[in-house]
């Protein structure tokens, strides 16, 4: 089955290891890690979204350094580690482009995608996709993104240099507060914050340019002021079910309806603290795969079967946290086992891997 997958952190877990290793052989074509474009190819991917991800507490002066955290406070303020942050992202996308090869390609157009005979038959989303069988040469197809949209630092041109440079979704804060908006929190008084006058010109230009809105690590209110401003459809990446795990990075019953009214979509995430809540101080058990197919029939009820799509994480965390069984993009024919048994219809499981993001794909890029 082509699937399409809207998040996973393995680009910048390779540069991190290149950081600490300049010998290592570890790439985007193959490593240890979750993804890579070698087993993306034998398991039918038709795309991968790799984030560009930075953590701007560990960028900063000594100055500001917190000792017992080894880690700087963040605040929206900070010019200079914002400017230092945008430069990573730039040295991260420098970095991808420099790995694009024969086996692996960053697709910035739908043309380009479907030309490539990596889109499946047929798919509701278009005539442009193209059968696999037409094209004789195939490459892993990359989509590249930015996780946190902090690094702007107030400035809308920094937008169409990223535009430039490939980048196609920007998920607009990550934990921190930054130019635009407000994170996800369990304190409800953050959650109530929208985006910021800068983040609603940052969402209209992002439409202008056809980039996709992520949703993903917003606070509650500044996903609402993304469904009011945005012209086209925006994505919650890589975020599940709140009524089944209440987790303020989940999307609550009302976010799923107004996302599906917004013909947006939802990347199922694998994270297991957002696919299930601990009972217990002791409970250590991880989710399964019945877990993610649970989270994609409650987005169907809630949102629509054309709201729900793919958003594992992969290497966003730690392996343990994975879902039984699930070790990295080689297993996710046990995903399609899972929904299947749960009832999910082959054409909904369609829509789910690949249909969906196509179709956004095709409404909002330029």
């Amino acid at each position: 089955m082509k699937w399409i997958d809207m998040h996973c952190d393995t680009l910048s877990g390779i540069i991190k290891i290149k950081e600490k290793d300049k010998t290592t052989e570890e790439s985007l074509y193959r490593n240890h890690l979750c993804v890579d474009a070698e087993r993306l190819r034998y398991t039918d991917s038709a795309a991968q979204f790799f984030a560009c991800y930075v953590n701007a507490a560990e960028y900063g002066d000594t100055d500001m350094h917190i000792a017992q955290q080894g880690k700087f406070p963040v605040r929206r303020e900070d010019s200079g580690r914002w400017d230092a942050v945008y430069e990573a992202v730039l040295k991260m996308l420098k970095e991808a482009h420099c790995e694009a090869d024969q086996t692996l390609f960053f697709a910035k157009t739908v043309e380009e995608l479907c030309s490539s005979g990596l889109c499946g038959p047929e798919q509701e989303a278009g005539a442009l996709v193209k059968k696999r069988t037409e094209v004789k040469a195939e490459r892993t197809a990359g989509i590249l993104t930015v996780e946190e949209g902090g690094v702007l630092n107030g400035r809308l041109s920094r937008l169409d240099d990223l535009y430039e440079n490939g980048v196609r979704l920007v998920t607009l804060t990550w934990n921190y507060e930054n130019c635009i908006g407000y994170p996800n929190s369990r304190d409800k008084s953050i959650m109530e914050k929208g985006l910021t006058d800068f983040g609603i010109q940052t969402v209209e230009r992002m439409n202008e340019l056809g980039m996709i809105v992520d949703v993903s690590h917003l606070s509650d209110c500044g996903f609402r002021d993304c469904i009011r401003y945005s012209r086209y459809p925006v994505a919650a990446s890589h975020s599940n079910a709140r009524s089944l795990c209440r987790h303020p990075r989940n999307l609550s019953d009302e976010m799923l309806r107004a996302l599906g009214e917004n013909g947006g979509v939802a990347g199922l995430n694998f994270y297991s603290a957002f696919l299930r809540e601990r009972r217990g101080e002791t409970d250590g058990r991880r989710a399964s795969v019945d877990d993610i197919a649970d989270h994609a029939l409650w987005m169907i009820k809630k949102a629509g079967e054309d709201a729900v799509a793919m958003g594992t994480d992969f290497d966003g965390f730690d392996t343990d946290s994975l879902p039984d069984g699930i070790q990295g993009v080689q297993d996710i024919g046990k995903v399609w086992d899972a929904m299947r048994k749960k009832g999910i219809t082959a054409r909904q499981m369609d829509k789910i891997a690949c249909g969906n993001v196509m179709r956004v794909m095709q409404e909002v890029w330029k």
